[in-house]
């Protein structure tokens, strides 16, 4: 069975200073009917309007971390972005949404990244089919149902649009273009769907699952010691052999990764991660096949 996608919410602004997904949930606002497809309603959401307007990822804490069912029940927890996560909430559900859309940008070069966090079979395909039209396009997997915090998490069809790089409150055109156009080849595809229409016949799925999240090496105090190697700058979704270098110290000495497989590191150097203790995520690169999309989808 093909899952019945009549209503879509596209957001952006979750976090404040990221440009690219407040301006494109502008435009779409400004002119909706580019993102009406038959059988399709697309609405477009911005998230949190007051860390836009002051140029912040957020007010009070990580609007991101703030979908997890227990807390938006939990009356006590009313910070700014707790209070506006619980208002999506509400919209989200009220609205019967069934895919949310989630516009995200960062600071480390993650070119176009469509980040799941689940092992549903619609998402899977829409992945191999947005990776098979545009090969700039990256898939980046959670393991599935780790985190329920994120905005995509409010429901069963979620997942979230990464670009980069591109600085906090920087607006880059060439990013937007190519956003907007992963966006409509997204809603085309449901679209066709729909209509019993699949755009391709057949893909393969290359994808990067994350293994691990690697901090920056610190001193007793808890002090960074160590910065993003050059040569690892830069280089997310490249192959990251045993013996490579991965830090740098301030006095020149090289600090090597030392696992016993190559890797892929994606978020390397992510701004934004730095308070969460993250200086890359370390992935391993896996690829599946399918049979034709028209077999598949009708299992």
């Amino acid at each position: 069975m093909v899952a019945s996608i009549q209503r879509v919410a596209l957001v952006g602004g979750v976090h404040g200073g990221e440009l690219t997904g407040v301006f494109l949930a502008k435009k779409f606002q400004q002119f909706p009917l580019q993102i009406q497809r038959n059988g399709v309603e697309t609405v477009s959401l911005l998230a949190n309007k007051k860390a836009i307007a002051m140029g912040r990822r957020y007010i009070d804490t990580d609007l991101n971390r703030a979908f997890n069912p227990q807390d938006l029940e939990n009356p006590q927890l009313m910070n700014h972005e707790q209070s506006i996560a619980k208002t999506i909430a509400r919209r989200i559900q009220e609205e019967k949404i069934d895919l949310i859309i989630d516009l995200h940008s960062t600071t480390a070069n993650m070119g176009l990244t469509i980040i799941l966090c689940t092992s549903d079979p619609y998402l899977l395909r829409l992945a191999a089919y947005l990776t098979e039209i545009n090969p700039k396009v990256k898939v980046l997997r959670y393991p599935p149902n780790q985190n329920a915090s994120y905005l995509r998490s409010l429901v069963k069809f979620g997942f979230a649009i990464e670009v980069g790089a591109v600085a906090n409150g920087l607006l880059d055109a060439k990013l937007f273009q190519e956003t907007e156009d992963l966006i409509h080849a997204i809603l085309d595809y449901i679209e066709a769907l729909k209509q019993g229409q699949p755009s391709v016949t057949e893909a393969n799925l290359t994808s990067y699952r994350i293994l691990e999240k690697v901090d920056y090496p610190r001193n007793k105090y808890g002090e960074i010691e160590a910065m993003i190697h050059p040569q690892l700058q830069f280089q997310d979704y490249k192959p990251l052999h045993p013996g490579n270098p991965m830090f740098i110290t301030f006095d020149g000495k090289d600090i090597f990764y030392e696992g016993e497989s190559t890797v892929y590191p994606v978020f390397i150097n992510e701004v934004a991660y730095y308070e969460k203790g993250i200086a890359m995520y370390l992935t391993q690169k896996e690829k599946c096949g399918f049979e034709t999309f028209t077999q598949s989808l009708r299992r």
